[in-house]
């Protein structure tokens, strides 16, 4: 079997809220083949999870994981890699994992006047270029993923997330 140029994505809800938005997977499946198109990282035979989560969920790993006890729109856990090369037979690597927050998405969409699927889209690319080795730390590193993120977005026909408003 050829190795696929796409990750398998695998979209777990776990939280109600999520109802209000019916076609999310489908926006995230397409936000994450865009994002994985356009890299250059090899991102091929691989796979991650994206959860959909409430402010609640996401808060609990934000406290957690990066001792900040507060919720937030997306939170990317990136896996190790293993060091050996691969072989044919493996399973597909793991790319890690992504958690996206309902309420606190939605509130940022509603503040940026900006139409929910295009920001769960930068949300979701946001979190794969951050899986794949890419941060925001540095002003450098923030340019960086940003003219990315941008680039993506472009391709699914999604505004600049970053322009100003007026």
């Amino acid at each position: 079997m050829a190795p696929s140029a796409l990750p398998i994505t695998e979209i777990l809800v776990v939280a109600d809220c999520w109802q209000a938005e019916p076609e999310s997977e489908a926006t995230i499946d397409r936000a994450i083949a865009a994002a994985a198109e356009f890299v250059t990282a090899d991102v091929g035979d691989s796979e991650l999870a994206i959860m959909l989560t409430d402010d609640t969920g996401i808060r609990t790993l934000n406290r957690n994981w990066r001792g900040i006890d507060k919720p937030t729109n997306v939170l990317s856990f990136p896996a190790l890699q293993p060091r050996g090369p691969r072989e044919e037979d493996d399973a597909p690597r793991m790319l890690g994992d992504i958690a996206i927050a309902y309420e606190t998405a939605r509130k940022e969409a509603d503040e940026e006047q900006k139409p929910f699927d295009h920001h769960l889209s930068h949300l979701a690319v946001h979190g794969f270029l951050h899986l794949i080795g890419h941060d925001h730390e540095k002003d450098q590193e923030a340019e960086t993923m940003e003219s990315l993120e941008r680039e993506i977005l472009s391709q699914l026909g999604i505004p600049d997330p970053y322009a100003e408003r007026s």
